[in-house]
């Protein structure tokens, strides 16, 4: 049985047959080499469980576990209960990391022992079949320990992938919402602020997100229902209104950058517009440019939309 290790990679998998193993290659190159690895297959239908199980034959370091579909929550939850590292690091199954990405984890979190978590930069990164190509852009950077309102609405740290926690507040706290399938890392998010955490970035760029070619994958819908529900608890009033202008600005311009179809772009940009037109407005020149696409999006080829709008 492994002995303690400073961090434990937390890998939900499922149907991640086409992307696990250079997710997996990511994490083995870290220069910093101090961790165990756990995948969980979240009852896969194709060649992901099979993946896991060379991988764990090759790299003792790695625990591959298997369970029935019970979602990503529940999934990272279940790894967390079996992590021995006193810092578990998220990593979803299709993304990757930059070498140096633990080691920098390490050292924040040395410089503050009061640290609670920590994240970087995001890479956004095209997918190209099973290959990611080079970033076209990257995350803004938030200087200083987040509060509530870098959370809530757009959250400052982008993706599960880069964020990195101390495990016994994540237990002390109850992990993420098993109920939820998105916005879970805002909410678990707010409550570590709310409990007097400290959350603190490192800028350098050190997770590459992998930007789907496929938009009918994304469900728009849910992702706003979850939202709502989440941001219903922190938020009242017309102030409730403009951070969901602002969040249907995101998924205005998250849907153009996927390729759906318009009239989901279309859709939000009424609704964020309808809940508060100068909060959607409010971002600039790149508020203009997402309504614009939502507008006349429909005369570029949605390749070219992803590329405008990455």
């Amino acid at each position: 049985m492994m002995s303690a290790v400073h961090f434990s990679i937390v890998i939900p998998a499922y149907n991640a047959a086409a992307t696990l193993r250079s997710t997996v290659t990511s994490v083995q190159a870290q220069t910093d080499q101090d961790f165990e690895i756990i995948i969980i297959d979240d009852g896969s239908t194709d060649e992901t469980l099979s993946i896991m199980l060379d991988l764990a034959a090759a790299d003792v370091r790695i625990r591959a576990i298997s369970k029935p579909n019970t979602g990503v929550s529940d999934t990272r939850n279940l790894a967390g209960k079996l992590a021995k590292g006193k810092l578990l690091a998220f990593l979803d199954a299709d993304d990757q990391w930059h070498p140096a990405k633990l080691a920098r984890h390490r050292v924040a979190h040395a410089f503050d022992p009061l640290l609670t978590a920590s994240f970087a930069q995001v890479e956004f990164a095209p997918e190209r079949g099973a290959e990611m190509a080079k970033a076209r852009t990257f995350s803004t950077f938030r200087a200083g320990c987040l509060d509530l309102a870098d959370v809530l609405v757009e959250n400052a740290i982008c993706t599960t992938s880069n964020l990195v926690v101390k495990r016994d507040v994540f237990h002390d706290l109850g992990g993420f919402d098993p109920t939820m399938r998105f916005a879970e890392d805002q909410e678990l998010l707010a409550r570590i602020i709310a409990d007097g955490g400290m959350i603190l970035g490192i800028e350098e760029p050190l997770v590459r997100y992998r930007m789907s070619a496929d938009g009918l994958s994304c469900d728009f819908e849910a992702m706003l229902s979850h939202w709502r529900r989440f941001a219903s608890y922190w938020i009242e009033g017309s102030a409730l209104a403009q951070a969901e202008a602002t969040y249907c600005r995101y998924l205005t311009r998250r849907a153009l950058r996927a390729g759906a179809r318009m009239e989901v772009a279309r859709s939000f940009a009424r609704r964020g517009l309808k809940a508060d037109r100068a909060a959607f407005m409010a971002g600039g020149t790149r508020s203009f440019l997402t309504l614009g696409g939502a507008i006349a999006g429909g005369a570029l080829p949605a390749s070219l939309r992803r590329a405008v709008f990455a």
